[in-house]
């Protein structure tokens, strides 16, 4: 049986924030057991990691105007959304697809004001997602001597379906993903295309437990240790489509 549960009781979190320990320290991780997952909305990592940018400081260029003027969107916005991305995919009315840095293919680069402090405030993405979720693991593992799957994640559209679903940015300690090709079906037939990206399935998961308003940045989820391992692995960069194989681009 696989359970989900919030921790609740989290405070506002700043700049600095230690984040890994007031995780190890909450009552509903408390005993830790092998195989536990942890799930952490990106903006409580790009809050303590001081991800947060002042729209009131920003200057935006020719091309944030003009792309602001085609999608609707503020320029200071914009031009924060560009320096962010490596390419912008689509632009159009109220829509501004871009590819990070990191290479995740979303909208507006993952630079949201949703449940930030503040009227010009945006939270940008973690600069190095699978980085912070080693560090999160690490200290976690000081401090309790367990060192669980974390999973680091966001809210994406995608292209061939309606409505967001949670998707793992970073992780660590974890197989991001169950590769079944080469493997037999029920009626013996061999699968040629099933890998299951268990992080993004986990990320969804977690956030059916959680609400949006209600300061519960992280989830525990018990019962899926098989996918749980003793070294950080590759990471949730392992997920990332090459852009040769994305028809939608």
């Amino acid at each position: 049986m696989i359970t989900a549960v919030a921790l609740e009781g989290l405070p506002e979190i700043e700049a600095g924030f230690d984040l890994a320990a007031a995780i190890a320290r909450h009552p509903s991780f408390q005993p830790p057991q092998p195989g536990d997952i942890l799930v952490v909305a990106h903006k409580a990592v790009s809050k303590a990691e001081g991800r947060v940018r002042d729209l009131a400081e920003v200057n935006p260029g020719e091309r944030a105007f003009a792309l602001g003027t085609a999608t609707g969107k503020d320029p200071r916005h914009v031009q924060v959304i560009l320096d962010e991305s490596r390419e912008v995919v689509r632009a159009s009315r109220g829509v501004l697809i871009t590819e990070t840095r990191h290479g995740f293919v979303c909208a507006n680069a993952g630079v949201d004001a949703s449940n930030v402090p503040g009227d010009e405030a945006v939270v940008l993405l973690p600069l190095d997602p699978d980085a912070s979720a080693r560090r999160i693991r690490s200290t976690i593992r000081q401090l309790t001597g367990t060192a669980p799957g974390i999973v680091i994640t966001d809210s994406f559209g995608r292209a061939w379906r309606s409505g967001q679903c949670d998707v793992a940015i970073g992780c660590a300690g974890l197989k991001p993903a169950e590769d079944l090709r080469g493997t037999s079906d029920s009626q013996g037939r061999e699968l040629k295309a099933t890998l299951i990206a268990v992080a993004d399935e986990l990320a969804a998961a977690a956030d059916l437990t959680r609400t949006k308003s209600g300061r519960e940045p992280v989830v525990l989820i018990r019962g899926a240790g098989r996918h749980v391992t003793a070294e950080d692995g590759p990471g949730a960069v392992a997920l990332i489509r090459d852009p040769a194989q994305d028809l939608f681009r």
